[in-house]
């Protein structure tokens, strides 16, 4: 748990406010159009807060295993420090929509699967889930340049692992965002609403892949 708190603040502590504007215009422009204004939204591994303060539903839920998530909670945001293979204090089909970003890799394979069907029982019948994920067939080179990152993924496979255990996959876009805000890209709130606004060049840049899945 220490080494957690010390990993996250040491990595983000100088980025907090920067991901908090952009994870605001990733979900203006974005990922709004699949939550529905009356949803329950669950954000597994939620870190700061980023997506789970800035999108619009009617119930929002954070689970992180640090408890620092707490401090940066907006108001009206529950948060459940836990691990992600144990939600056992979210009832089962009571979430809409689940979103996970940049979790996997960090967990081994086994914890992997016990988190997807944890996700899969919370949510409802026609439950979401979307994932962000570093896709490491185009960000190999740089993809083990975070000490904490375990397992190997990329949009073939995470697609796989999650239709063995109970979603349909919706949309795949292997190729979404670039892989990380300390790359050699220009931080420009500005450059990103421009970048969003053209996907024809997201095959030139993105090196984490989306997922819009549903649950079967």
């Amino acid at each position: 748990m220490d080494n957690l708190k010390i990993i996250y603040s040491r990595r983000f502590a100088g980025d907090i406010k920067f991901r908090d504007m952009t994870y605001g215009i990733l979900c203006r422009s974005f990922f709004q159009k699949y939550v529905p204004a009356d949803a329950t939204v669950l954000d597994v591994a939620a870190g700061y807060c980023e997506f789970i303060n800035n999108i619009k539903a009617k119930s929002k839920i954070a689970l992180d295993l640090n408890p620092d998530t707490k401090k940066f909670a907006a108001s009206g945001v529950k948060v459940i420090i836990s691990k992600s293979t144990n939600m056992a204090r979210i009832r089962s089909g009571s979430i809409d929509l689940v979103f996970v970003s940049n979790l996997f890799e960090h967990l081994e394979k086994e914890e992997i699967v016990k988190t997807i069907r944890e996700i899969r029982r919370v949510l409802r019948k026609d439950g979401s889930l979307l994932v962000l994920q570093p896709n490491i067939r185009y960000c190999y080179r740089d993809y083990w340049m975070f000490f904490d990152h375990i397992t190997a993924l990329d949009d073939r496979s995470l697609r796989e692992v999650l239709e063995i255990n109970g979603f349909e996959i919706i949309e795949n876009k292997p190729r979404f965002l670039p892989y990380t805000t300390k790359g050699s890209l220009p931080k420009s709130l500005f450059m990103l609403r421009l970048y969003l606004k053209m996907p024809f060049i997201w095959p030139l840049f993105g090196k984490q892949a989306f997922i819009y899945a549903k649950k079967c």
